[in-house]
């Protein structure tokens, strides 16, 4: 019995990311507002962001199955339950503020609150598991990445 629980909080796990990850695609439009506004030109192409957020999205479904298996109580489990569902919260939350209002600097923002909620994902986890801190430091390092290039978009556009 206690395999099948495992196999069930992967496909929960992964349900989950899916969720998350499909309404921020939902809500990210590139209309003409997002095409004229002026942009980085270290920017990657539009195409690679649908590809780095299916990666970020994969590992942190395995990160949160791996912490949930490793945890060694109910108390942890729910912790990074609650921490994952944040995290997702304020990922939807972004994608929100910049592409539905187009409000780049209020998403800027909230990317404090994202960033260090990635940031206590890596740090709580590190207890139980230490693969699945791990595998949530590659989101860290693009949430850092994609701060930066909403901050420069916020300047290139007088936000």
């Amino acid at each position: 019995m206690h395999f099948l629980r495992r196999w069930q909080s992967l496909i929960v796990c992964i349900l989950l990311s899916v969720a998350f990850a499909s309404t921020g695609a939902f809500l990210t439009k590139l209309d003409e507002w997002y095409f004229a506004l002026n942009q980085p030109s270290w920017k990657p192409p539009d195409p690679a962001f649908g590809l780095i957020w299916s990666l970020i999205f994969s590992l942190s479904a395995a990160a949160a199955w791996l912490s949930w298996n490793s945890a060694r109580s109910n108390q942890r489990k729910m912790l990074y339950l609650s921490l994952y569902l944040i995290n997702g919260g304020l990922n939807v939350l972004w994608s929100v503020l910049y592409f539905n209002l187009h409000r780049p600097d209020w998403s800027l923002i909230e990317c404090v609150p994202l960033w260090l909620s990635v940031l206590s994902l890596i740090i709580s986890q590190w207890r139980d598991s230490r693969t699945a801190s791990l595998l949530v430091v590659p989101y860290l390092i693009w949430v850092s990445i994609a701060t930066v290039l909403n901050w420069q978009t916020v300047v290139l556009n007088g936000f």
